[in-house]
C-alpha cells in the first residue's frame, strides 16, 4: 500500500490561491504597519514561511505513516528468522531501517511512504543475516588456485581428517604411549622431513607468518640483504620491507630491479649482517635484460662469511616439475640440496593442503624458532594439522594426483575437450534460450605461481539470447543457490573446465536453468 501525502494538486491552482493569499496578507500588514510603524515585510518572504511550514507539515505526515516497532515485529513473515538469528537480531535490523528510512524523509529522499518496499527491503536484510556468508561456489574461471575463492581444493582423505578432529577429542597435544602432554607440530614433522630432506620443520598458520617467525627470532636488530628485485608485494597487501621492518630486521636493499649480481651481495654485507634472504617474485616476473645470482651460489657467500641463507620459495612444490608438466620451479627439495638453511612455503598453494606456512632446514635453527615465543601466536589449529598430515600422508605414498589442486593442473587437453563437448550437449539438451559453443581457453595455476605460463585447456562458451546478455547472466549466475563464478569475454560466458569438477556439472546445470528462468 502506497500514502502519498499532497495539499494541492492543481499547480494553476495553487499559483491562484498564493497569490490571493499573499494579497491579503500583504493588505493586512500594509494596514497594521501604517497604525503601528512597523517594518512590511515583503510578499516573497510571507510566501517562503507558508511554504516551509508545509513541508514540516509533509514530513510529519509521513513519519506518523511510519509503522510501529510492535506492528512490525507481529508481522508473521518475520517469524522465521527468529528461529535461525534470534528475536534480539530481527529486532536490531528492524530498528536500523526505520532509522534509514526517518533519516530519508527527513533528508526529501523519500516524498511517499510504501509499506511493500519497506518490508521488501527489511526482509531482504534478514535473508542476508540468516544465511551463512562463505558459501560454497563452482570455479569456471579456469583459474586453479584462486585466492579469493579459497586457493586449493582439498582432497577428500583431509576432509574426512579435518572433520574427526573437529567432531571430537584428539591427540593434538597429548602423547598414547607415556599418558604425557604431547607436542602438536610433532604430527606432520617428520612428514614433512620425510618429503623435503630438512632436518627438522615446525609449522604456522601461514607462509606470511613464517616468513615474520623466521626473521623475528633470527634477524631481530640485525641486517638482512635483499636483492631490490625481490621486494614484492602480493595479495593483501603483503610486502616484504613492511614484514621486515615489522619483525624488527633492518633491510638492506642491493642490486638494480632487474640485475643484481654476486657481487652486490657481497659489497652490502657488514658487521650487523646476519642473513641473506632470497623471496620468490610470487604473481609477476621481469624478462629481458635480468640476471640474479643462483641459490648455491648465494648459500656459499652466505656461509662463507658465517651467514644465514633463508629462502621464502611461496608455492611449497614438493613433486617434480617434470611430473606436474610445468618448468622454472624449483621444489623445497631442491632448495635444501642448494644449501639453503631454512626455506618457508605455503600450503594451500601448489602443495594442495590447508591454509598454513612452513618452515624447513636445519634443526638448530628450528629448534631456535621452537623457543621463540611468537610461535604460540602462529601455530596452527587441530583441523588444520589433521587436513595437512593427511594431505602429506597422500604424498608419502606417491598417490598425489588424489589431490585436487594438482590433479587440475595436470589434466590434458584431450580430457577437458571431451569434458567440455560432453557438457555443451548437456546445456543443449536443457532446451534454455542460449547458444554455446565448445572453445580453446587459457587457463592458468594462480596462487602467485607460473603467471607468464598459461595452462591450454578448453570451456563451454555461452550466449544469452537477447534481451538478457552477457553481463546480467554473469550476475544471475552469482545469486543462484548454489553461485557460479564465470568469465564473461566479449558477448561470452566461458565456463572453463579445468576448475569445474566432474561432481559438480549437475549443480552447474541447475544453476544456468535458475538463472535464465528467472529472466523470462
Amino acid at each position: 500500500m502506497i500514502y502519498e501525502v499532497k495539499f494541492m494538486r492543481d499547480s494553476q491552482r495553487i499559483r491562484c490561491a498564493c497569490l490571493w493569499r499573499g494579497l491579503a496578507i500583504s493588505l493586512f500588514y500594509r494596514e497594521r504597519a501604517s497604525k503601528t510603524n512597523a517594518a512590511f515585510p515583503p510578499l516573497w518572504s510571507v510566501l517562503i514561511m507558508d511554504r516551509k511550514e508545509n513541508s514540516e507539515k509533509t514530513v510529519q505526515a509521513l513519519m506518523r505513516l511510519l509503522p510501529s516497532m510492535d506492528k512490525i515485529l507481529s508481522d508473521r513473515r518475520l517469524a522465521e528468522f527468529e528461529e535461525h538469528i534470534g528475536r534480539s537480531a530481527v529486532k536490531d535490523v528492524c530498528v536500523q531501517t526505520l532509522s534509514q528510512w526517518r533519516t530519508k524523509i527527513l533528508n526529501g529522499e523519500n516524498a511517499v511512504y510504501d509499506e511493500t518496499r519497506f518490508f521488501a527491503e527489511l526482509l531482504l536484510k534478514l535473508n542476508k543475516m540468516a544465511s551463512p556468508s562463505l558459501r560454497p561456489v563452482l570455479n569456471c574461471t579456469g583459474v586453479v588456485v584462486h585466492t579469493n575463492l579459497g586457493r586449493s581444493c582439498l582432497a577428500e582423505e583431509a576432509i574426512d581428517a579435518a572433520a574427526a578432529a573437529g567432531l571430537g577429542y584428539s591427540t593434538l597435544e597429548y602423547d598414547l604411549d607415556s599418558g604425557s602432554r604431547g607436542h602438536r607440530n610433532a604430527h606432520v614433522e617428520w612428514l614433512l622431513c620425510r618429503l623435503t630432506g630438512a632436518e627438522a620443520a615446525v609449522v604456522v598458520n601461514n607462509n606470511a607468518a613464517a616468513v615474520l617467525l623466521v626473521l623475528a627470532a633470527l634477524a631481530a636488530k640485525k641486517d638482512a640483504v635483499v636483492s631490490r628485485g625481490e621486494l614484492v608485494e602480493i595479495g593483501g597487501s603483503f610486502r616484504i620491507p613492511d614484514i621486515m621492518s615489522f619483525a624488527g630486521t633492518r633491510l638492506v636493499e642491493t642490486g638494480c630491479t632487474n640485475r643484481t649480481h654476486l657481487r652486490d651481495y657481497e659489497n652490502a654485507i657488514t658487521d650487523d649482517t646476519v642473513m641473506l634472504l632470497k623471496v620468490h617474485p610470487s604473481n609477476f616476473r621481469i624478462s629481458g635484460f635480468v640476471t640474479s645470482p643462483e641459490r648455491e651460489e648465494l648459500a656459499r657467500l652466505a656461509h662463507s662469511k658465517g651467514l644465514l641463507m633463508v629462502e621464502d620459495l611461496g608455492s611449497g612444490i614438493l613433486v617434480g616439475n617434470e611430473t606436474l608438466g610445468l618448468e622454472g620451479e624449483s621444489t623445497v627439495h631442491d632448495c635444501l640440496s642448494a644449501g639453503v638453511d631454512l626455506v618457508t612455503f605455503s600450503g594451500d598453494k601448489i602443495l594442495g593442503g590447508p591454509q598454513m606456512g612452513a618452515v624447513v632446514g636445519k634443526k638448530e635453527l628450528i629448534d631456535k624458532l621452537r623457543r621463540y615465543p611468537l610461535l604460540r601466536a602462529l601455530r596452527c589449529d587441530k583441523m588444520t594439522l589433521a587436513a595437512l598430515e593427511a594431505t602429506l600422508r597422500i604424498y608419502l605414498r606417491g598417490d598425489w594426483k588424489k589431490i585436487p589442486t594438482l590433479e587440475m593442473i595436470t589434466a590434458t587437453e584431450k580430457e577437458l575437450k571431451t569434458r567440455a563437448e560432453k557438457l555443451r550437449q548437456k546445456i543443449d539438451e536443457l532446451g534454455l534460450n542460449v547458444a554455446s559453443d565448445v572453445v580453446p581457453s587459457e587457463d592458468a595455476v594462480g596462487g602467485g605461481a607460473y603467471p607468464e605460463r598459461p595452462l591450454p585447456g578448453w570451456a563451454v562458451a555461452i550466449r544469452p539470447a537477447a534481451p538478457l546478455n552477457t553481463a546480467v547472466l554473469q550476475q544471475r549466475l552469482r545469486q543462484c543457490s548454489v553461485p557460479v563464478v564465470a568469465v564473461a569475454h566479449e558477448d561470452e560466458l566461458l565456463i572453463h573446465l579445468r576448475t569445474l569438477r566432474p561432481f559438480e556439472e549437475d549443480s552447474l546445470l541447475a544453476s544456468l536453468r535458475e538463472a535464465l528462468e528467472e529472466a523470462r
